[in-house]
């Protein structure tokens, strides 16, 4: 592959794998951590938590860490906005730190976006790196330097592309993880497999969540997205894959997290939305109905069905207007090719989005 952002070199043994030069999985990650704090002269280190993480990751990392300072903040998607930042912005302010001080990420998604977001502006950049702590985090959210908040309902409406200086990835965090948790982080390996790994679909659709390998998926996961990542990494052609199940996906997560006591954890609304744009690619003659029926049969053994009321589609439909992937007034979406193939930019309509939540509702 040529020109790419960067390279991706294997060392799998039973306990670790890297991926040079700036991811690092594995059970020694952590140590790997602390050798590279050891060997970098940073000015301050301030890590950023939230409530959920200090409780149950940061005493894991905590002896790995040299002197450093705490942040931490509220969970939750719900406080991925412009003034949770300003909360971290002003702690950052009275810790006077500078372009050479340097923030750890201790969290899942909310934390990775958000704290990557407020360092990447932060004096116009300081230096930051991502120890993801959910599944959701660790096989999508901390690689590909994507940061971004919520704003005014729109998810990810603010955002810049800033890569970490290093990720570091420690699977043991999942045993800290309920179930709900681990679900919404493996829709992102399951979209992984849809869009590139037919082989790998097929071998785990009926194995599911009762793996014993999380390392190995973790792994292969994490190298789907590096590599498209490394050859697209501002998102101006190829890495539109990654983005499959998430025109609907999206939408119907925006819409819900504005109605009290029913948001949804992305990885729900992103196996709706695997579904809906399953549906689309059929409909446009790109899926068989025996694949469509492989991708629901796997999707909805693993998740409930979401209600969704027939009166609330169009609104939901809507709101897929404002995804960042469109051309003007024009959807852009992602749709399969069969099952490991994706392509993107494909226009759909309103009344498609439509059509596609109906007939997830009628499943």
């Amino acid at each position: 592959m040529r020109n790419v952002f960067f390279s991706i070199y294997f060392e799998h043994t039973k306990t670790k794998l890297f991926l040079f030069h700036n991811i690092h999985i594995g059970a020694d990650a952590l140590s790997g951590l602390a050798e590279f704090l050891k060997n970098r002269a940073f000015d301050k280190i301030v890590v950023l938590t939230d409530e959920n993480t200090y409780t149950h990751c940061y005493p894991i990392v905590e002896p790995f860490l040299p002197p450093h300072h705490l942040i931490k903040v509220k969970s939750g998607e719900t406080n991925k906005n412009l003034q949770t930042c300003e909360i971290i912005w002003e702690e950052m302010t009275n810790l006077q730190l500078n372009r050479w001080s340097l923030l750890i990420n201790l969290g899942g998604g909310v934390i990775g976006d958000m704290g990557g977001f407020c360092a990447g502006v932060f004096k116009r950049g300081i230096y930051f790196v991502q120890v993801p702590t959910t599944l959701l985090s660790q096989v999508d959210a901390s690689v590909g330097g994507k940061t971004g908040i919520d704003f005014r309902g729109f998810k990810n409406h603010l955002g810049i592309f800033k890569e970490p200086l290093k990720v570091f990835i420690y699977p043991d965090f999942l045993n800290t993880l309920p179930l709900p948790e681990l679900k919404s982080g493996y829709a992102e390996i399951i979209k992984h497999w849809l869009i590139s790994k037919k082989e790998s679909f097929a071998e785990q659709k009926n194995i599911g969540l009762l793996t014993e390998d999380w390392l190995g998926l973790i792994t292969e996961s994490v190298g789907i997205k590096a590599e498209v990542v490394a050859a697209d990494p501002l998102e101006k052609g190829l890495r539109k894959i990654l983005n499959f199940g998430h025109t609907v996906g999206h939408a119907l997560e925006t819409f819900r997290l504005e109605k009290p006591g029913q948001a949804l954890m992305h990885g729900e609304a992103i196996a709706v939305g695997m579904i809906c744009e399953s549906f689309l690619s059929r409909k446009r003659g790109l899926l068989t109905d025996d694949e469509v029926t492989q991708i629901e049969l796997f999707i909805t053994t693993i998740y409930e069905k979401v209600e969704i009321n027939a009166a609330d589609v169009p609104a939901i439909a809507e709101l897929a207007l404002q995804d960042k992937k469109n051309t003007g007034s024009v959807i852009k979406c992602t749709l399969l090719q069969g099952i490991g193939q994706a392509i993107y930019d494909q226009p759909i309509t309103l009344a498609d989005i439509q059509e596609s939540l109906h007939y997830y509702r009628s499943l």
